[in-house]
């Protein structure tokens, strides 16, 4: 069955963990869905004990810096693996079309020509569009427009091998058009950006995101089985997962998580 690997739990401006993206692991092989805003995916993996030779397909949400920054230090470390001779097969990384050139420039930029010149040989940036669906570690994922009001930006839902969905919303509040990837499914992956007794503190709305409270009561609209609460603010981590649990609780009758940076869920519950 498979489990979710969290690599990173926080925002754009956090500095005590590491943004937001994760990764479905299936037998040996991992789905991996955006790289953070940097290198320090490198070492996260490395704690993990996640050797790049297992991940062959990445997807890229959006042309944010905290999610698509890492994404070149993949392409980096994976294609000096490749030339190496220690990657067996290729590398896809999947995003909206408009967003293939902005990955490709990034690399042409700013790694060695020896690294970029895998990308059409063994590294494929590939174009999806709204409602396309692929199949990646045996499971169809369909990705999906969430509408962004900031970048375009995707989501994908899949069917795990429980026969339970799993959607992930992106890093906005999910839109109501979408609400059709989200309804009764297994695992809800939504941001939240801060408690709501502290909205005013840090003003999720006003950067077009929620607050613990506003994505547990969405959540139980959705009739959710477990819901996982992602890419928030780090002004007191230790006590995180306590309060926001505290706030989400009373909103939302299924299984809520907060994870933290490195812990792994397993998706078969």
């Amino acid at each position: 069955m498979e489990q979710l690997y969290i690599f990173g739990t926080g925002n754009a401006a956090v500095t005590k963990c590491y943004n937001t993206c994760f990764a479905i692991k299936k037998e040996e092989e991992f789905f991996m869905v955006d790289a953070g805003g940097g290198n320090g995916i490198l070492g996260i993996l490395n704690d993990m004990n996640v050797d790049l030779s297992q991940i062959h397909h990445l997807f890229v949400s959006h042309e944010h810096t905290d999610h698509i920054l890492g994404v070149v230090w993949m392409v980096r470390m994976i294609g000096a693996k490749m030339r190496a001779d220690t990657y067996d097969g290729d590398f896809m990384i999947y995003c909206h079309k408009r967003l293939v050139s902005v990955i490709d420039t990034l690399c042409r930029l700013t790694l060695q020509g020896k690294f970029y010149e895998l990308i059409g040989k063994r590294i494929h940036l590939t174009g999806v569009n709204d409602k396309e669906t692929r199949k990646i570690l045996g499971n169809e994922v369909t990705f999906f427009d969430i509408h962004s009001n900031k970048a375009e930006q995707y989501g994908f839902t899949t069917t795990l091998s429980n026969g339970k969905t799993l959607t992930f919303c992106g890093d906005e509040p999910l839109n109501s058009s979408c609400h059709s990837y989200a309804k009764n499914c297994g695992w809800l992956l939504h941001e939240t950006f801060c408690l709501y007794e502290e909205r005013e503190r840090f003003q999720p709305y006003e950067k077009h995101h929620c607050t613990v409270k506003d994505a547990c009561e969405l959540a139980q609209e959705m009739n959710a089985e477990h819901l996982i609460l992602w890419h928030t603010e780090d002004s007191d981590l230790l006590n995180r997962k306590k309060r926001y649990l505290e706030e989400g609780t009373p909103w939302f009758k299924g299984e809520l998580f907060i994870p933290s940076d490195r812990e792994i869920i397993p998706l078969t519950l």
